[in-house]
């Protein structure tokens, strides 16, 4: 039974679909079979993946809005074993469109629990937001990602997101827990990223992965060539980044029997 992660930070620039898409990538890669959910109407880990949107006829959207199958909305990635239920658009309408639904917190677990059998891990990317459409990606999950930006005012709104968790937990999905939690654009050379990593690692203890994720250049640069970095630059510090904390992140899954 495969195991569903959402990477959620409702602060927007902290890396969280780059972690998302490349943690994703590297699973694959290490021969995982995985299903990317692009919960995010700006559609980023899409066309990080080399896909249009603009293009596209079938999306999450149809699968959340319209129920349909999951498997009737997804498409092959350039990555062998990396699926990805597309954004679109239309998810931006998405929010006021579910308030009307019954069970609206529920649509994309509803959806995914059929599929999830298929596939070693789901990861959906969620908004930079605490709307309907994050509620439904925590409801839907096992565990959460928070990828954190190490800079000031970075803990800025995370009372927000823990207690968003512990409402989710007490009333739509009590298994959910905090997975991990990801150092992101870190530099060693900056006094203030170093004090930031040490109150983080204070807050959060034994969550926080080893592995932190530096500020790169190719790292940055990859979406707009529509690869994740491991196709972009393998060699380069962040996909070296990235493949470490993939392996930490298997190591600990597999740890708990996953």
């Amino acid at each position: 039974m495969g195991r569903i992660i959402s990477f959620s930070n409702q602060k927007g620039g902290v890396g969280k679909t780059t972690t998302c898409v490349n943690m994703a990538a590297y699973l694959a890669n290490a021969g995982k079979k995985v299903l990317l959910v692009d919960l995010d109407p700006q559609g980023n880990a899409t066309t990080g993946l080399g896909i249009f949107m603009g293009t596209l006829k079938k999306s999450v959207y149809n699968v959340v809005i319209d129920e349909e199958e999951v498997k009737d909305n997804c498409l092959p990635t350039m990555l062998e074993g990396l699926t990805i239920l597309p954004s679109h658009i239309d998810l931006a309408g998405a929010e006021v469109e579910l308030v009307y639904k019954k069970g609206r917190e529920k649509m994309l677990r509803s959806a995914l629990e059929k599929v999830r059998g298929q596939y070693d891990y789901i990861f959906i990317d969620c908004p930079p937001s605490l709307g309907l459409l994050t509620i439904n990606a925590l409801t839907a999950a096992d565990g959460v990602i928070i990828p954190i930006q190490s800079e000031f005012f970075a803990l800025e709104g995370l009372s927000q997101l823990m207690n968003t968790i512990a409402l989710v937990r007490q009333h739509l999905n009590k298994s959910l827990k905090v997975e991990g939690v990801v150092l992101t654009m870190y530099d060693g050379r900056s006094l203030t990223s170093r004090q930031i990593a040490a109150d983080i690692r204070k807050y959060f203890t034994k969550k926080l992965y080893e592995i932190v994720i530096p500020r790169n250049v190719r790292l940055s640069e990859a979406p707009s060539h529509g690869k994740p970095i491991l196709l972009h630059d393998p060699k380069c510090m962040g996909a070296r980044a990235y493949s470490a904390l993939t392996e930490e992140f298997l190591k600990k899954a597999e740890g708990k029997g996953e």
